[in-house]
């Protein structure tokens, strides 16, 4: 039973939101009733962050923490990779895949994964992760649970999607999918848009929720039943990644951590990606903008930029280090954005600049709870080709230059 009238009134009114309601009297009863379930559901606390921005993610004291690299990597090549396919064949490997996100970089209206970066030959973004996970599959003759988190956004086309193209070679019963969280968008005064008259503004709520969701869907229970111990989360935009890898694997266990994360060596010191640090003693990223000129000059102890290594959104957690944390929260994003509403009258406005907040967890807030974090590097060129933008840097254009020169055909 969702809330009442009344109840909904007395919870936008202790948060100054009353004018969620201005076209109640106009809506069915289906649109009332789903109203008032997102007012009930939505966690209004965190519009009050917007106002005390810069008290939200004070930095702790930043040192280095060197990654593991090549040379140490192929030396023990062999070892750590017997040690992730001995654990994959156990079926303690799980693999997440984070894919709450719409296209709108890349002008497309549908999920990002749904995206074709072919020119002769239709090849989706979600094909490509997917055929790279299944090398896995056949490299260990063993199949890996695949959870797949979509939004509300995106959720029903992502499945329908997968599910016309058999999940390109996968086993179904394999691929699991959870929604991630929804958080309301507001304008620069913390008022909450409306998307639509019986509808608020809201979006993804960040990366960083997809334990909580995947918690919160029942799929824990499904973790537990198959005895997966490892959870190697990745994003949806990276064509080149190799997921479940088992070097990776291997190493992150045979150096008792509790989580890794690939990182590839920085072009330029102040290059546009996460570093991996310590901070205050334990494992964190410094985001590129928080990068201070002490940081960006720091030398290692061989003259190397400190540093040096960046993240690439691809990491292994324990599962039972994720069970340990549940309780904390993460650092809350206050994110400028573009927000469609409808205005006083009741018209959609499509602004053509930023026009409000978002809020986010990121999943690279995660690595701060962790306990130990191995660095792993990975040759850039085989295993990072993000697809952000149509053209220029991390784009479509140098993905497939990239998967080109990995001789995927295009």
């Amino acid at each position: 039973m969702s809330i009442t009238l009344s109840q909904a009134k007395e919870k936008l009114e202790k948060y100054g939101q009353s004018h969620v309601l201005k076209y109640y009297e106009e809506l069915s009863g289906t649109e009332k009733a789903a109203l008032l379930a997102q007012i009930e559901t939505s966690d209004m606390d965190v519009i009050d962050s917007c106002r005390h921005q810069e008290e939200l993610l004070r930095r702790g004291v930043i040192t280095p923490l060197a990654a593991m690299q090549l040379p140490e990597i192929q030396a023990n090549r062999e070892s750590f990779t017997a040690t992730g396919l001995e654990a994959i064949r156990a079926g303690r490997v799980g693999a997440v895949l984070l894919a709450g996100g719409m296209g709108t970089r890349l002008g497309s209206d549908d999920p990002k994964g749904v995206y074709n970066v072919g020119i002769t030959r239709k090849l989706y973004i979600f094909e490509c992760l997917i055929r790279n996970l299944l090398d896995v599959v056949r490299q260990a003759d063993a199949w890996i649970h695949l959870f797949v988190m979509t939004s509300d956004k995106n959720h029903d086309v992502t499945v329908r999607f997968l599910t016309e193209h058999e999940f390109f070679g996968y086993k179904a019963e394999y691929v699991h999918f959870f929604q991630q969280k929804m958080a309301l968008a507001v304008d620069y005064d913390g008022k909450i848009y409306m998307e639509e008259k019986g509808k608020m503004a809201s979006s993804p709520n960040g990366n960083g929720g997809w334990f909580v969701s995947l918690k919160d869907a029942g799929l824990l229970e499904t973790v537990h039943e198959k005895g997966i111990e490892w959870l190697n989360a990745f994003a949806v935009d990276n064509v080149l990644q190799k997921i479940a890898d088992p070097c990776f694997v291997g190493a992150t266990i045979q150096k008792n951590c509790v989580a890794g994360a690939k990182v590839v060596r920085k072009v330029t010191p102040d290059e546009k990606v996460g570093a991996i640090c310590l901070e205050d003693g334990r494992p964190s990223i410094v985001e590129y903008y928080d990068m201070t000129e002490e940081l960006l000059e720091a030398k290692d102890d061989n003259g190397e930029p400190a540093y040096n290594f960046g993240v690439i959104l691809n990491y292994l957690f324990s599962v039972a280090e994720l069970e340990r944390i549940l309780s904390q929260s993460l650092p809350l994003h206050v994110v400028e954005k573009k927000i469609p509403y409808i205005d006083g009258e009741g018209k959609t406005v499509k602004p053509e600049a930023p026009n409000g907040y978002k809020f986010e967890n990121l999943v690279l807030d995660m690595i701060h709870q962790m306990e130990s974090c191995l660095p792993f590097e990975v040759v850039r060129e085989r295993e990072f080709a993000p697809i952000k933008n149509r053209t220029g840097i991390d784009s479509v254009e140098s993905a497939r230059e990239l998967l080109r020169q990995n001789g995927v055909e295009l």
